[in-house]
């Protein structure tokens, strides 16, 4: 009874580590990890995210399906992290770290800033691993097309004056995001 309690215990620590690998390892070979980071006057913004290819794929509308929550990006749910307090379009987002979360649309994309963080993109029936009741600032802004095409999803974070962009690529689709320092 003994050595079968130590053989199962054995291929379950094996099964566990396969698994791990997989969902940690094996799969960011496809969706590399990428910061985007602003640091400037004391302010420092970044996103931590994993960027899929296109691959040939229509994304919006099809892999990424419209009006539906995205994890913005691949495997974890992408975070944002501020060390002051911003204004996005009218609402504070504190100082913090804050998973990222959008829902595209043909016109218009949803942005959402929620303050669970640490999870993974999606749950094992491929839905958005998020509570809408952790969001504490949800924006609207438009889509617009670009003649470029963005093999990869890319997010960057610009200076535009006084002012910074949040800004999403991929495809050709590309989505800014107004952010103004609070002071």
């Amino acid at each position: 009874m003994k050595k079968f309690l130590i053989i199962t215990g054995v291929l379950f620590l094996i099964i566990v580590g396969v698994l791990a690998y997989i969902r940690f390892y094996y799969t960011k070979s496809f969706s590399p990890e990428a910061t985007a980071e602003y640091n400037q006057n004391g302010v420092k913004v970044t996103v931590f995210y994993n960027r899929p290819y296109k691959k040939g794929r229509v994304i919006f509308g099809e892999l990424v399906p419209y009006n539906k929550v995205w994890r913005t990006g691949a495997n974890e749910a992408s975070i944002f992290e501020t060390n002051k307090n911003l204004n996005i379009k009218g609402q504070t987002l504190k100082a913090g770290a804050y998973s990222l979360w959008t829902i595209p649309g043909e016109q218009n994309w949803k942005v959402m800033f929620n303050s669970e963080v640490g999870q993974w993109g999606v749950d094992f029936n491929g839905e958005a691993n998020r509570s809408p009741d952790n969001d504490v600032v949800t924006v609207e802004v438009p889509s617009l097309s670009h003649d470029k095409e963005f093999e990869q999803f890319t997010i960057s974070i610009e200076q535009v004056g006084e002012d910074l962009e949040l800004i999403l690529l991929w495809d050709k689709t590309v989505v800014v995001v107004p952010i103004t320092i609070a002071s």
